[in-house]
């Protein structure tokens, strides 16, 4: 399959993208001081599912960013 110099660069910047929301994303949630991610100390359903979703869309966005890294790479050789 070939993909396209906009969409492979597209690809790669939503990889990036997704780290640096998500990273964010997890401090702010570790740092929860409403009650909603932590009660007395110990993690809540709402933590868990948060971190579970920031997980999953890290490993996704490292998918969908190496996909594009390869692809701007072949791009660049055929240049």
């Amino acid at each position: 399959m070939k993909l396209s110099r906009p969409v492979s660069w597209f690809l790669l910047a939503f990889g990036v993208w997704s780290w640096i929301i998500w990273i964010t994303f997890v401090k702010n949630l570790i740092k929860d001081s409403s009650g909603l991610a932590f009660e007395d100390g110990d993690p809540t359903a709402y933590f868990w599912v948060h971190l579970l979703l920031a997980v999953v869309s890290f490993v996704l966005g490292t998918v969908v960013g190496v996909v594009g890294l390869r692809s701007v790479r072949v791009l660049r050789r055929r240049s």
